[in-house]
């Protein structure tokens, strides 16, 4: 999805932003001619913000700041506890998710979420945090595990950062959060109801314009038959191993390898135990008023007998017209995910797109990064200060008509696979962001896709989608 979400998604760049905020010493404590603390602002991240200038009394003015700075050990102003909530509604409406193949029936219904957390600062270099969650769809026809979990321990982890005179190290271990870059493969998937965790061990390395990091974690599976019911185990293993770098100024660089690897991968030419491995390459920045962000990945592999060949491009770029009333952003976004072109060869080429967000494309849900061309030209304008409107045009074939259309997260559409043509359908998108204050958020996005004769011959139709949502955080 095209368009500015500048508090609800995390924006363009690292793996996760680079530090969290912050804003300074209090005044008793800065260097002379140190700029004055600044409040600090809400992340999406919430464990990447830092309170601590809210040791400085002039800026504990709103209600309840007291728990958002509770002093640990004074007079250290990096050392607190600050407690802190995210609650997220989400009314949507489909009347024919999956194209209604099968008769699956339109419906509507709410979104509930709220998280509460507790972050512990002992000093400047420890942290510990900790974020519960109760995630609810009431009314909802059919609950999966990315509709509900709850109350439910969402992250738990212990963190160290240390600078030194060479660069910053930090370490996390614990249930914890990965975004990388747009989040089209590995995200803490936002979009759907339930968030994406990890139980890893994380360390970086940043030094001038390097960054070097790795992880080794296991993907946390929902449950939402009881409270506290999460859990991960060695069936299902995701590491990885990633360098980026600044280059010309600001522009972005970076590569990893990963790891993949599951117990009962299952796929509509092969099922078993899966290992993937993941190398991908980016490069994004923006100059006199260019903007773009250019992604490949290619896997290797087996899934049970059968070896993986599989890879995928992602490409966003655009052109903003700064000095036109509203700030006019004209995009285009290219997307291309490989499918099994020749079922039985004993290769599976149907790419994973392991972790995505569920708002790369729409929020509809209608796309999956599997066997799919995807062409969507948008314009984003800014009418008023806090609003923000794209409105976008979306075009998508199959790779091959050997394997099937699929629809998100990879999931194909019964009667698809070799049959029809290449064609898969067209959509149209609008939406509209608005920022209320500094805490509270607003969206409503509506999607209509046109299908193709493919999805229509396999029992599919025309499908709608609304989702209205309000977002609060403290």
């Amino acid at each position: 999805m095209i368009g500015l979400i500048a508090w609800a998604v995390p924006q363009p760049g690292h793996a996760e932003d680079a530090a969290a905020t912050n804003a300074g010493n209090p005044p008793d404590a800065s260097p002379q001619g140190a700029a004055a603390p600044s409040r600090p602002v809400i992340k999406a991240n919430r464990w990447q913000e830092d309170w601590s200038a809210l040791a400085s009394p002039s800026l504990r003015k709103r209600p309840f700041d007291d728990l958002k700075y509770v002093p640990l050990f004074p007079p250290d102003p990096k050392s607190y506890v600050s407690l802190g909530l995210t609650l997220r509604e989400r009314f949507e409406s489909n009347d024919a998710p999956g194209f209604g193949i099968g008769g699956v029936k339109g419906d509507a219904y709410l979104l509930d979420r709220l998280q509460f957390h507790v972050d512990i600062r002992p000093d400047e270099n420890w942290q510990v945090f900790a974020q519960f969650e109760d995630v609810r769809a009431p009314g909802k026809r059919t609950i999966t595990s990315v509709d509900e979990n709850p109350l439910d321990l969402r992250l738990a982890f212990l963190s160290y950062t240390k600078t030194f005179e060479p660069g910053t190290f930090k370490f996390r271990l614990g249930r914890q959060d990965f975004a990388f870059d747009l989040q089209r493969f590995v995200s803490s998937r936002d979009g759907p109801n339930v968030r994406q965790a990890f139980d890893a061990i994380w360390a970086d390395w940043e030094s001038g314009p390097w960054r070097v990091l790795g992880f080794v974690s296991q993907p946390v599976q929902y449950s939402f038959a009881d409270p506290f019911d999460d859990a991960s185990n060695r069936d299902f293993l995701f590491s990885t191993a990633r360098i980026e770098r600044k280059v010309f100024d600001d522009d972005e660089l970076s590569a990893y390898w990963g790891r993949y690897q599951r117990s009962n991968g299952r796929y509509l030419d092969g099922f078993g135990e899966e290992r993937r491995d993941v190398f991908d390459a980016r490069f994004a920045g923006s100059a006199d008023g260019f903007d773009w962000d250019l992604e490949t990945m290619g896997q290797i592999g087996r899934v049970g007998a059968k070896s993986i060949e599989a890879y995928a491009v992602g490409t966003r770029t655009g052109y903003t017209m700064a000095d036109l009333p509203w700030t006019p952003r004209i995009g285009i976004q290219a997307d291309t995910a490989s499918g099994d072109r020749h079922g039985g060869d004993g290769t599976v080429g149907t790419f994973n797109p392991l972790f995505p967000n569920g708002y790369y494309f729409t929020l509809a849900g209608y796309t999956g990064s599997a066997n799919l061309i995807h062409l969507k030209p948008s314009l984003t304008v800014e009418p008023a200060a806090g609003l923000t409107l794209t409105g976008a045009f979306g075009l998508q074939w199959r790779q091959t008509t050997a394997d099937a259309i699929y629809v998100q997260p990879s999931v194909a559409l019964p009667g698809t696979q070799g049959r029809g043509d290449r064609w898969t359908g067209a959509y149209g998108q609008l939406r509209a962001d608005y920022v209320f204050d500094a805490n509270t958020t607003g969206a409503v996005e509506a999607v209509h896709y046109d299908v193709g004769d493919t999805i229509r011959r396999a029992g599919g139709r025309d499908s709608d989608y609304l989702g209205v949502e309000m977002k609060f955080a403290w």
